[in-house]
């Protein structure tokens, strides 16, 4: 275990509480005394290394190149002159100390120091140094910024400054810097997407989420219109039971969606335990349905009234989610991990993982729907369909099997998607892929789960 792991994360928020006063440059004052403390050493070689701080002091003649721990490595081509001391100071915590803000933006939000801090001086002047970083967190790749402390900027607070340095490559874990001067550097790297690909995925999700609103309500409106006559036995009736409240759970999660955007906390907090329960109410009549085409295809001598089936719907279909939703809320809102911190309402992941609560549940039941696929397959292949049962309920149990086959990998092909968003959460692909298959879920519910069956369409 390592025991420096707490002390670090303390110790960065403290200097997190620090550095948000905006009257004093406490970590920007701590980095000019290093500086100052660099350049008055005497000019000799020399090498000082502990677990956090690297002091190097080195002469050449003309060029200079070194590995500093394999953590950046620094080239300074010809200058023609000889007989130079450059000192480095390389600091491996100090991204912990000083805040992210850089000259363009005063909110360190976004962005993260994603290498080693790393002073460079030079009793000499030189406008050709090359710094190539390897990166904290290599997962990272959008909007690298190489970047120099600017001690100036925010009215002397402090900032980092990308003036004279030029990024030319970012690939294999490594980010390279060209700069024409020397001081503090070290490498910015946006956390989350970049407003252009955000506004795109906004887009893309809110034109969904119409389409799939609008195609619940034609589903439900169908529905209504067909009730009678589809529903004239138990297995058909309960299909339909299952159907309607799949399209209700997630008509009322997309509103839920729709209207919650960066409300208070309190409201974010109510929004997210609503949405949390309503998709999970989803997945859960999704279970049912496939325990319904189990029941009808293999347990074709059991019979059981429909009062019972709809006992045994409803209490898993929204007594389940009810509980998940309840323990979680209980579980993680009194330490302040249930919702996202600054960002669309929706379970937190990084500080409880309060998402998991979802997304096992959910991914628990696809798998669980596609095992019964497999089995009712074999029995279909091998028996051939509801030998007991009456055409009418024979039918039903085709359409049941059909929407499921397709529905169950959209659904776990979708929110399969939304972990991998989770694992790295900066691939531009997953995002789009997800966003697009999510936002549509209500289309494929409508086309999939009652346009599918031929007897609605007569």
């Amino acid at each position: 275990k390592d025991t420096s792991v707490a002390p670090c994360k303390k110790a960065k928020e403290s200097w997190v509480f620090l550095n948000a006063d905006q009257n004093k440059n406490t970590s920007s004052s701590l980095l000019g005394s290093m500086e100052f403390f660099a350049g008055s050493l005497p000019t000799t070689s020399f090498n000082v290394t502990t677990k956090l701080i690297q002091l190097n002091q080195d002469t050449f003649d003309n060029s200079f190149s070194t590995n500093l721990n394999s953590s950046v490595l620094i080239e300074i081509p010809e200058t023609n002159s000889k007989h130079l001391t450059i000192t480095t100071l390389t600091f491996h915590t100090l991204r912990n100390v000083l805040p992210a803000r850089n000259g363009s933006n005063q909110s360190a939000n976004d962005n993260t120091i994603n290498g080693v801090v790393v002073m460079v001086k030079l009793n000499g002047t030189t406008k050709n140094v090359s710094l190539s970083f390897d990166k904290f967190n290599k997962s990272l790749t959008f909007n690298p910024q190489c970047v120099f402390w600017n001690f100036s900027l925010f009215n002397s607070l402090g900032g980092w400054d990308d003036t004279g340095c030029k990024l030319k490559s970012n690939e294999k874990g490594k980010v390279t810097c060209h700069c024409n001067h020397l001081t503090s550097f070290s490498i910015l790297m946006s956390t989350s997407i970049p407003k252009e690909i955000q506004d795109a995925l906004d887009i893309i999700t809110y034109v969904g989420v119409g389409i799939s609103m609008g195609s619940l309500v034609i589903c439900l409106i169908i529905e209504a219109c067909v009730w009678k006559a589809m529903t004239r036995n138990n297995t058909s009736y309960m299909r339909h039971v299952s159907i309607v409240n799949i399209a209700v759970s997630l008509l009322i999660a997309d509103i839920w969606f729709i209207i919650d955007t960066r409300t208070p906390i309190p409201a974010c907090t109510a929004a997210t335990f609503f949405i949390h329960f309503f998709y999970l109410a989803l997945f859960f009549w999704m279970l049912i349905s496939g325990l319904l085409l189990f029941y009808r295809t293999i347990l074709v001598f059991s019979h059981m009234s429909k009062s019972t089936m709809l006992a045994i719907g409803f209490s898993v279909g929204y007594g389940a989610p009810l509980i998940i939703a309840v323990v979680t809320v209980a579980a993680t809102a009194p330490s302040g991990g249930y919702i996202k911190e600054n960002q669309a309402c929706w379970l937190n992941w990084d500080k409880t993982m309060a998402l998991l609560a979802f997304v096992i549940p959910a991914l628990t039941i696809v798998v669980i729907n596609f095992l019964i696929l497999i089995v009712v397959l074999y029995k279909m292949l091998r028996r051939g369909v509801g030998d007991a049962t009456q055409p009418d309920e024979r039918n039903a149990v085709v359409v049941i099997a059909r929407c499921l086959a397709i529905l169950t990998p959209f659904f776990g092909l979708t929110w399969g998607l939304g972990v991998g968003t989770m694992i790295d959460p900066t691939n531009k692909g997953i995002h789009v892929v997800f966003a697009l298959f999510n936002s549509l879920q209500g289309f494929f519910v409508l086309v999939f789960g009652t346009l599918l069956d031929g007897k609605v369409c007569v």
